[in-house]
């Protein structure tokens, strides 16, 4: 996978600050100017020159930068702009209200981390000034709200050990609540999908597999539907594999940041690629 390319010794935050400052007078701006800058800096940097910018010129470049451009390329540049838990913020309160698209908000909370839900929520409540847990409850409805309420409230480890004998003990009981039964008990599927470590839903989804001759994501494609499902699947699929879940998942939102711009195309797999990494890396890391 590409790497983001900074240079070695790039200017100083202050001189990108003039050379954005310039790209924005006159008549239009110099899309290619400011790409070329923004999209070879990292998060700190583009953190330094907005800084400067402010400084300067007493304006907030993320606001100019919006006035300056309009459709995939300012979308893609202002979420490229943002630390990763604040972009993840930005995607989420969009989602969640203006206007709604549960499933995008679905595939975000339940792909993260405890520790990157943590910050997120203190990064969502420091922006919008509400807690990521109202808008929640505000917007969504049934089993898929207590599965989001409980995922992003709930602690659970994050390191790999593993309680064998637990993680078969769950897979019977998901089994009880599911398949083995007329009618679905989605409160069990709530409580173990929420309350266990990435590491111990993967050893249960191997039990299961092992007992009962299928995987545990068929089950919960056949007991359960809709967003409720989309949450579970989610959560079961990053415990196995978040390298094959996010290849699949995000990668073809490559294509909403792309336009007849070449530029625009890298921007937008740099911003992808932030994205994706810190659960690559977290999978390296498990394995």
């Amino acid at each position: 996978m590409a790497t983001l390319n900074v240079p070695p010794l790039p200017p100083s935050p202050r001189d990108d600050a003039i050379q954005l400052y310039a790209a924005f007078k006159g008549f239009g701006c110099d899309t290619s100017v400011v790409i070329n800058i923004l999209a070879h800096r990292d998060a700190t940097q583009r953190a330094y020159i907005q800084q400067e910018y402010k400084a300067m010129y007493s304006g907030d470049l993320l606001k100019r930068l919006s006035s300056e451009l309009s459709g995939k390329l300012e979308t893609a540049l202002l979420l490229w702009m943002h630390d990763p838990a604040g972009r993840d913020a930005i995607i989420l309160r969009q989602s969640l209200t203006l206007p709604k698209n549960l499933e995008a908000a679905t595939q975000l909370i339940c792909s993260r981390t405890p520790s990157q839900l943590h910050y997120l929520r203190q990064i969502y409540h420091s922006k919008f000034g509400v807690y990521l847990e109202h808008d929640i409850e505000t917007n969504t409805s049934g089993d898929h709200k207590k599965i989001l309420l409980a995922y992003v409230t709930t602690p659970r480890h994050e390191g790999p050990e593993v309680n064998r004998e637990m993680a078969e003990k769950d897979a019977k009981v998901l089994y009880k609540a599911g398949e083995k039964r007329l009618g679905t008990d989605e409160k069990t599927f709530v409580q173990i999908f929420s309350e266990r470590s990435a590491a111990h839903l993967a050893a249960i989804t191997s039990y299961y597999h092992s007992m009962y001759g299928h995987s545990l994501k068929k089950a919960v494609k056949k007991e359960t539907s809709g967003n409720f499902a989309l949450a579970l699947l989610t959560i079961v699929q990053c415990a196995e594999n978040p390298a094959k879940y996010f290849a699949k998942v995000f990668f073809p939102w490559i294509e909403f940041c792309v336009i007849s711009s070449r530029n625009t195309i890298i921007l937008g797999w740099r911003c992808l690629h932030s994205m994706i990494t810190p659960h690559l890396v977290r999978n390296k890391d498990d394995g």
